[in-house]
């Protein structure tokens, strides 16, 4: 039996990871177990709670106002640890946190197999998004395994040299965990005016920190102003750079609702609810137009092209001007909303962790033969 360990530190990574996790747990020839470093704590302990995952290892490395440099050194000296303790055959960490940087390295200094989940995504500037296209380009000089969500991911990868046989196109589990959490209704803790559009915003991203932020804030002040049916719902990342600004610009205004960051099962009913979805975040890229949902990306660039590409996701900056632009024109010309509103997914079937299980046992039994 193989031992096999995955690495969670944040909230996206849970849920992308919770399905692997219990496919894991369902194959005989394997034993898996989790490690978290709680690189975001109160969120990532809403995604365990609701895909019923329990850590075996929690390093719990937050501390408030921690720098990167910090943080990097508490998690390599935390995991380099654990590892020594738990022997895995193998370590799996998905995304670009600085948790899988650090844990690709952790691996490569003890000689454990790394294996990449989501691997190949890249905007070909590596400070943008900062830090994670670093993070993600040197855990993928790291791993044995790299599963490319999509084909564009790989060629990537390719690109980059990295031997073909070491990669596999495997769609992203993401799907997977949205699939199953879309067939439920969660409650989502406020009312809703039934008479009103809902346009669900998400920003939490450090290159949105400062002035972009707050040009964010405004543009959703001058669209409630102009579209008196819509009612804006923004789940506030507690980051205090973007608290703040969200809390000076929006806080008491009746159509504009600020609330705690949901934990994924509601996010995804609001999600469902949504007319118009505005967020820099990459999990939403993926997720949103699988529900039909038209998205604009509050980033400049982005590693997730596929759905720029057929059309249901558009790159529109964080400019005040572009926003309200873009967003005025999915609130009022029907033909370009129904254009993207489409429900077309690039990223995957709800298969995707049936076919890591598969490429995983495939690679110990190669590994065997070829003693």
């Amino acid at each position: 039996m193989k031992k096999i360990m995955c690495v969670i530190g944040t909230r996206p990574e849970a849920i992308k990871v919770a399905p692997l996790v219990h496919a894991f747990a369902a194959a005989p020839d394997f034993e898996v177990r989790v490690l978290a470093t709680a690189q975001h704590r109160d969120l990532l302990d809403q995604a365990f709670a609701l895909f019923n995952i329990t850590a075996d290892y929690d390093l719990n490395v937050m501390t408030p106002g921690q720098t990167l440099p910090e943080l990097t050194a508490r998690l390599m000296l935390s995991i380099d640890k654990t590892l020594d303790e738990a022997k895995p055959d193998m370590v799996i960490a998905q995304g670009d946190t600085t948790t899988v940087f650090v844990t690709s390295l952790a691996c490569f200094y003890r000689q454990i197999p790394f294996a990449h989940l989501e691997a190949g995504l890249r905007t070909h500037d590596l400070y943008s998004p900062f830090p994670e296209e670093a993070n993600r380009v040197m855990a993928g000089k790291l791993a044995c395994l790299h599963f490319a969500p999509t084909e564009v991911s790989q060629q990537n990868l390719l690109r980059e040299a990295t031997p073909a046989e070491q990669i596999f196109v495997t769609g992203n589990t993401v799907i997977d965990a949205l699939l199953t959490t879309a067939d439920k209704d969660f409650e989502l803790g406020f009312d809703i005016p039934a008479d009103k559009r809902l346009v669900l915003v998400t920003a939490h991203r450090r290159e949105n920190f400062g002035e972009p932020i707050e040009h964010i804030c405004q543009a959703l002040l001058e669209l409630v102003a102009t579209h008196h049916d819509i009612f804006v719902v923004f789940p506030v990342h507690p980051n205090p750079n973007i608290r703040a600004v969200t809390d000076k610009y929006l806080q008491g205004h009746d159509r504009i609702k600020l609330v705690a960051p949901f934990d994924y099962g509601p996010f995804v009913s609001a999600m469902k609810r949504s007319y118009l979805i505005l967020s820099d975040s990459g999990g939403v890229q993926e997720e949103a137009p699988a529900l039909g949902k038209p998205v604009l990306v509050l980033r400049r660039d982005t590693e997730r092209p596929e759905a720029v590409t057929e059309g249901v996701v558009k790159l529109i900056g964080t400019n005040k001007e572009d926003i309200v632009r873009e967003a005025n024109i999915l609130l009022t010309d029907a033909n370009a909303y129904a254009a993207m509103a489409k429900g077309a997914s690039p990223y995957g079937d709800g298969k995707s962790s049936a076919r890591i299980v598969e490429i995983v046992r495939n690679y110990f039994s190669q590994q065997t033969s070829a003693k």
